[in-house]
């Protein structure tokens, strides 16, 4: 203890409630010392609690230290476990009613008294009592149904909780090939590994194998269970089954997403389920209730209850999923259920040996090395750990000079655990792309207090001492803080990774850290002030993982709530990610299903990236700094139908996925157009074909069709591009309207297709704005698709493919004009006509009675008319009671949309927020409105490079916009030309709300996203200085070295404190700064002088100066390693 402060009224209760509650937080913890200078009295308050058990020492004193101790015994001891006896009916009952009353209703009131008279060998009673009165209850059984678990769980890793049999079959009776690659392209994985459902063609699911895949294991079974002995006489009989058992435990496989490890199975084979012949060794837990007050010694029970079945190893418990996690099974596996599990309970597992007490952490030697090879002697990295312990018990650091640490987890004498750790020599790394500092004052911790966990195996009996052995290291180890990487896999599935990381049990126990948005330099310019090598340094890409010693006491909530999001658009991501870094949380059943998994995959290289325009939410560097496959289960399907009465997905039309909140984020996408199917030899116009856009085309969609809405699309099309040598003799027609057909134009001739074979068709515009909104680009674009010669064709509708017969493969595309028709030859057709929702999706919503109106309709809460089903982004519109149509969820920033949607979700989960409570019904009639910035961009013919900001609003043309009288004003320098175009629109609040930049020369495009919002004072009185001609090129302007703490991605931060100090009052009597300005607004004071001048005045001659000024120089100290072309107080 260090610090205790207490009101002298009430210190001595406050004192014993602050320790019991300190003994019940931490379960391992056994002593809580003070040590003070022997001549200080405790006091009569901390007296009461510590007792005196000797001195130490004074290094630097001549007084010594008097040493006093706090017992847990004496404040949360442990319980007392007995048989059960029928006079406990009336002290159990209370605690039974307290939490449900369905037992007494469905078996009577002496339902509890009746379960205890039926013990027998078979099943048993048990009670927990504190002074004679029966706080706790467990029924146990013998009796489980191992068929049932058999068929719904993977119980491979315990050799289905039975004891081994020579006529086990564990094995599919085909063979299977695993192919397995070094160690070197393991070098990063994750046990939290995504699982994926493959489509039926697929034949790569192994559910027999799947537990290490699906992330919500939890098992650890990645370490084999090996024998354990003891020289302690009350554990010989626990050491004997850990011994038996070891035998049983199947650990022949360790197949992972993430890993290089692929397995290939005949389709009849992939079902394989092993078949156990012997005896079951396995009891069941059948009921357990326990007072709140003594809910943490839970797992006392259960080694009263294993001495009932001598000869059972396991105790299984399961509970219905929605269950809040309590005590004791956080103490239990997690068991992994097969996917076609619909049982609608978890199921844990509990082995004997995980009683043992006497874990010790401790430095490893050379004598551990036999135990070492046979504990990992199963694992893939087997040969990195033995590498780095030999390399430890020789030299102690790497060749490099990095000190090196190799901890072992020793039970009885035998080895159960291993970890090694290196200094982490990165840390300026770390701390400029990561907030590590949601976590840790950076200032607070040495260099050498930073370690990196490369290694952490455990067996998973021992698995729920994971913390301990995490804290044992921080503390023989001399760190405070960990840090575990876990970097992504390419397509060649290799693992990018400088030195191998082992699958790590302890995942779970780790924070994810989230990035840093970091600031596009222009090194050249800067100079000497230009950020450290290894601040500025393009490293690897990974996702960071971290824990210190204060995370370490903090536990994790579990949310065990099937959450299943449907589409991996955006608003999709976002809502994932939001979820995934609630540190606080754990979501153990996020399930993502998409038609091609989540993206981020790098299937394309950067030169081939244009065939989409960009709207820079995600790219595939923040996929990798996400690592959401780490933490989110990913099916790779379709969905074709929604049951909501059995709250379950179906894909692929066979298999389902269970859950108990849906995510609908599909968004729309564009579809194969439907043909007029007019004869264009009678010479129609358009003014004869009908309009066939909201028709669906449902013939054989052509081998050379392309639509394009994702990377993988793209990259079919530009292996079509390449196989059939389009380059060189093909002809291409792009088929809309969008800013899509100009990227993929761009795309084209950039890959060597000849302009004169390239037919950018348009169809007759639904709207009278354009994709572009611009005239002085439009008109730049135009000159360039002319001088490539591009063929373009307006107000053109698609009449027939090959003149009406069969249409796969289109050779020639027919198409009416509002004058005469025309045919053009085809080898390849892109169509970017209007995105709508695709007619499977629409069909699933449509079966299942979800309204829809042309998009699902939501209410202000994402709800559909489903109230566990949500939906969000641009599938959606709001519903008609809002009278609102014109605005839905494709006018706003789809990131934010996800964001929001799962701040809307936390209430439901997140106990430290505020409750959800009904709002008022008029509350509900308005539609929310969200800030984030509306982008697009993207390579547009011309090798013009585009970037348009924009606030979230109905679309209009940009010459109505100019014509208001609260437009504000415009600047813009250079012209399309020249390609140097950039125009900022300035809204009458003097905030920046609109940037378009079209340059020839690519430009830090999230430099210049981060002006969106900002007060034209803060770009340095920019609207002056272009007044005054002091701004030639904004280009230019946006590089100099004053803005780049406009790009700083804490710069947020240091306005809201900046408001916040403004917002203050210097004196209760006296107005603050800013209720200042609103009184000169409301004109609620007379001024002698201008209100400019008289703020200026008083912001002078306050307080508030100072502050403002501390506020800033803080800021730029605090964040150097970022911003060193600033100077500050004491730099020079």
């Amino acid at each position: 203890m260090h610090l205790f402060v207490a009101v002298d009224e009430y210190s001595v209760g406050c004192c014993k409630e602050i320790i019991r509650t300190v003994f019940k937080a931490v379960l391992d913890l056994h002593f809580v010392f003070l040590i003070v200078p022997s001549c200080m009295s405790l006091g009569s308050t901390l007296i009461t609690v510590f007792s005196q058990v000797g001195y130490v020492p004074s290094l630097t004193n001549d007084e010594d230290f008097a040493v006093h101790v706090c017992h847990r015994h004496n404040h949360y001891p442990q319980l007392h476990v007995r048989k059960a006896r029928v006079e406990d009916h009336d002290d159990l009952m209370p605690i039974f009613l307290h939490h449900d009353t369905i037992l007494k209703e469905t078996y009577g009131e002496y339902f509890l008294a009746e379960l205890i008279e039926a013990q027998d060998e078979e099943n048993h009673a048990v009670v927990c009592e504190v002074e004679g009165v029966a706080v706790g209850f467990m029924s146990v059984c013998s009796q489980v149904n191992l068929e049932l678990l058999h068929k719904c769980f993977d119980l491979a890793p315990f050799h289905g909780l039975c004891i081994p049999h020579q006529d086990d079959i564990l094995e599919p009776p085909q063979e299977f090939s695993i192919h397995e690659s070094s160690d070197s392209q393991l070098e990063n994985s994750s046990e939290e590994s995504q699982k994926i459902v493959k489509e039926p063609q697929e034949a790569v699911s192994l559910e027999t194998r799947e537990s290490i895949q699906r992330k919500g294991t939890e098992a650890a079974v990645e370490e084999a269970l090996s024998p354990v002995t003891s020289e302690n006489t009350g554990e010989v009989e626990d050491s004997e089954k850990l011994s038996q058992v070891s035998s049983m435990v199947y650990m022949g496989y360790y197949i992972s997403h993430r890993s290089s490890l692929s397995v290939s199975l005949p389709e009849d084979t992939s079902s394989f389920r092993p078949i156990y012949k012997g005896a079951s060794t396995a009891f069941c837990i059948q009921l357990f209730c326990i007072d709140e007050k003594y809910e943490a010694r839970s797992l006392d029970f259960m080694n009263f209850v294993f001495h009932l079945f001598h000869d059972k190893d396991f105790c299984i418990v399961s509970v219905p999923h929605l269950t809040p996690e309590f005590v004791l099974i956080q103490s239990f596996v997690k068991v992994v259920p097969f996917n076609n599990c619909t049982l609608e309970q978890d199921l844990y597992v509990f082995h004997r040996a995980g009683l043992l007490k006497t874990i010790k952490i401790r430095l490893a030697t050379l004598l551990d090395t036999p135990g070492v090879e046979k504990l990992v002697s199963t694992l893939m990295p087997c040969k990195s750990i033995l590498e780095d312990l030999k390399q430890y018990n020789e030299a102690r650091r790497d060749p490099d000079g990095t000190p090196l640490q190799v901890f072992v987890a020793e039970v009885a004498e035998q080895v159960v655990g291993i970890a090694v750790i290196r200094n982490e020599m990165d840390i300026e790394y770390i701390r400029s792309h990561y907030n590590i500092e949601d976590f840790i004052y950076f200032n607070h911790h040495q260099r050498e207090e930073h370690g990196h966990l490369y290694h952490f195996v455990l067996n998973p009996i021992f698995r729920h001492y994971t913390k301990f052995f995490l804290k044992e290291i921080l503390r023989l180890g001399y760190k405070s803080c960990l840090y575990y990487p876990v970097y992504p896999q390419v397509k060649e599935g290799k693992v990018q990774s400088p030195r191998a990381h082992s699958l790590t049990s302890a995942l779970h126990y780790l924070v994810p850290v989230r990035p840093r948005r970091q600031i596009v330099y222009p090194l050249e310019k800067l100079g000497i002030n230009a950020p450290s090598k290894e601040v500025s340094k393009d490293a690897l890409s990974y996702a960071l993982n971290h824990t210190n010693r204060k995370l370490s006491l903090e536990p994790k909530i579990t949310v065990n709530a099937k959450i299943v999001v449907v589409g991996a658009s955006n608003v999709g991501i976002s809502f994932l990610e939001t979820l995934v870094f609630c540190s606080h949380l754990k979501f153990s059943n996020l399930t993502l299903i998409s038609t091609y998994g989540l993206p981020g995959k790098k299937l394309l290289g950067n030169e081939q990236r244009k065939f989409l325009a960009n709207d820079h939410c995600y790219n595939d560097r923040d996929h990798e700094l996400m690592s959401l496959c780490s933490w989110v289960n990913v099916v790779v399907a379709k969905m074709t139908a929604i049951d909501r009465a059995a709250k379950q997905v179906v894909v692929s039309r066979e298999k389902v996925v269970l859950y108990d909140h849906l995510i609908l984020c599909t968004g729309r996408q564009y579809q194969v157009p439907c043909p007029t199917e007019v004869d264009i030899s009678l010479h129609p116009t358009n003014r004869e074909v009908s309009n066939s856009c909201l028709r669906r085309y449902t013939g054989p969609i052509p081998c050379n069709h392309f639509t394009l809405n994702d990377e993988e699309d793209c990259l079919r099309a530009l292996a079509w591009i390449k196989n059939n040598s389009i380059t060189a003799e093909g002809n291409i027609i792009i088929y809309g309207n969008s800013i899509d057909t100009y990227t993929t134009v761009e795309t084209l001739l950039s890959l060597g297709v000849r302009g004169s074979c390239i037919h950018l068709v348009k169809h007759p515009p639904t709207s009278i704005i354009t994709c572009i909104n611009d005239c002085a680009v439009e008109g730049a674009i135009e000159d360039a698709l002319q001088a490539a010669g591009v063929n373009v064709y307006r107000d053109a509708l698609l009449a027939q493919w090959n003149n009406g017969l069969y249409p796969d493969p289109i050779h020639t595309a027919s198409f009416t004009t509002p004058t005469k028709p025309f045919q053009l030859p085809c080898s390849m057709f892109f169509s970017f006509l209007e995105k709508n929702v695709d007619y499977e999706t629409f069909k699933a919503f449509n079966d299942a009675c979800l309204v829809y109106d042309g998009r699902l309709v939501i209410d202000s809460n994402f709800h559909t008319n489903d109230i566990a089903i949500r939906a969000a982004g641009p599938l959606t519109k709001f519903s008609n009671r809002y009278y609102s149509n014109e605005w839905t969820h494709s006018n706003f920033n789809s990131k934010e949309i996800g964001f929001q949607l799962a701040a809307a979700m936390l209430k439901l989960f997140d106990p430290t927020l505020e409750p959800v409570t009904e709002p008022p019904a008029d509350l509900d009639r308005l539609i929310p409105m969200y800030k984030g910035a509306k982008i697009k961009g993207g390579i547009l013919p011309g090798s013009y490079h585009y970037l348009h900001v924009s606030k979230p609003a109905i679309p209009t043309p940009l010459e109505v916009q100019r014509a208001q009288s609260d437009f504000g004003s415009e600047i813009v320098t250079g012209n399309v030309k020249n390609g140097n175009y950039f125009r900022i629109h300035i809204n009458k609040y003097r905030m920046v709300e609109t940037i378009t930049c079209l340059s020839k020369v690519p430009f830090p495009a999230s430099n210049y996203i981060r002006l969106f919002g900002q007060h034209e004072q803060a770009l340095n009185n920019l609207c002056a200085r272009y007044e005054d001609g002091l701004v030639p090129d904004l280009y230019s302007y946006f590089t100099e070295p004053w803005c780049m703490a406009l790009f700083h991605d804490r710069f947020i931060d240091l306005r809201k404190a900046l408001h916040q100090i403004l917002s203050s009052k210097e004196d209760e009597n006296l107005p603050s700064m800013e209720e200042l300005a609103r009184q000169i607004e409301d004109e609620e004071i007379n001024l002698p002088e201008k209100p400019r001048n008289y703020l200026k005045r008083v912001f002078q001659e306050t307080i508030y100066r100072p502050l403002v000024e501390k506020s800033i120089l803080d800021y730029l100290h605090y964040n150097h390693y970022h911003l060193p072309m600033y100077a500050w107080p004491g730099i020079i």
